[in-house]
């Protein structure tokens, strides 16, 4: 028997032996025996004679063992063509989705805090703002303190203020550990760290891809607007040819935050050029800063009287913007023996 244990019958016909009488018009046939039918067995792929055959037939039989793993086999390989087809198509919505802005945060625009309406944003604030009472502030506090050399060193390299760049952390980071709980229960609470996005937005900052990009493109390009000048030319050049991989791994790296804050401030430091070349100076008003920061380079449009505003953040119920919060941070005394105003 051959070892797949396939069994060929050989089905042997032999045909009736014929008389013929003739006539003047017409031959007749009569059958002379009846028909004869011999079954024979052999393996697959031996040759069978069986006499004066006339005809010969070959059936293969699949034992049922074999016929069943066939079709399991298909089962499972149909499973996972379409566990690959759905993963598929979901990067390719998550693709569309942030190519045209689908994943953005419903926005608003901050009118509800008086004293930024009255221009007093100008001025420190010595009431800690009520969002310091949570637990989410304490965990997220002692975290910031960890990263305080990367944070200062990339404000210098950018040459902002590193509480600029600890004013939308702050903001980034408090509309994460409010809305993604159960990554704030299992790792941020017990590790006290700061969560490091890898899908839409990238690291600790939250920023996008294309906003990444956009903020390479303009160090290099004179004739931009956001172009900050020849001194930070090649602040983000790459070491490899692996120029999205490494794009990727610089801005989440979860051990250095380095570049997720040195793109943070070479993104404001490129929007503050372009706000001053056009006449309307920001430099000093970090809501607006901030609002921008969130909104991206498309929504920046230089004007005398910019708004505050952004993506929308609760915090125990109480909505704030993201420009709002960023600027009741900056002006508050939370973290200034660290990062002064």
């Amino acid at each position: 028997m051959s070892s797949l244990g396939e069994l060929v019958a050989c089905v042997v016909t032999t045909s009736p032996r014929k008389t013929a009488t003739t006539t003047s018009s017409t031959t007749a046939t009569t059958a002379a025996a009846p028909y004869r039918t011999e079954v024979g067995i052999a393996d697959m792929g031996t040759s069978v004679k069986c006499g004066s055959v006339l005809t010969l037939h070959f059936y293969t039989y699949l034992s049922k063992e074999a016929r069943m793993s066939g079709i399991m086999f298909k089962k499972i390989l149909n499973i996972f063509v379409y566990i690959f087809a759905v993963i598929g198509l979901v990067l390719v919505l998550g693709y569309f989705g942030v190519r045209y802005g689908l994943t953005n945060t419903k926005g608003i625009v901050d009118v509800q805090r008086e004293w930024f309406l009255r221009g007093a944003g100008t001025e420190a604030s010595s009431t800690p703002p009520v969002w310091t009472a949570t637990g989410e502030w304490k965990v997220l506090e002692e975290a910031i303190r960890k990263d305080e050399v990367a944070i200062t060193r990339a404000a210098k390299d950018a040459e902002i203020s590193p509480r600029l760049i600890v004013a939308n952390l702050i903001t980034e980071q408090m509309r994460l550990f409010f809305t993604e709980r159960e990554f704030y229960k299992q790792f941020f609470f017990p590790l006290k760290i700061l969560g490091s996005q890898t899908q839409f937005s990238w690291g600790v900052m939250g920023m996008k891809e294309g906003t990444a990009i956009n903020v390479e493109k303009n160090l290099l390009d004179p004739a931009s607007p956001y172009y900050p000048g020849w001194p930070f030319e090649h602040m983000l050049d790459f070491k490899t040819d692996k120029i999205k991989d490494e794009r990727f791994t610089r801005m989440t790296d979860q051990h250095d935050h380095y570049y997720s804050y040195l793109y943070a401030g070479l993104y404001m430091k490129e929007i503050i050029t372009a706000w001053q070349n056009t006449g309307f100076p920001i430099q000093n008003k970090p809501e607006i800063i901030s609002t921008l920061y969130n909104i991206g380079f498309e929504n920046s449009r230089p004007n005398p009287s910019p708004a505050i505003g952004g993506a929308e953040v609760q915090i125990g119920g109480q909505r704030y913007s993201f420009g709002g919060l960023a600027g009741e941070f900056y002006y508050s005394d939370i973290l200034t023996d660290i990062f002064p105003r």
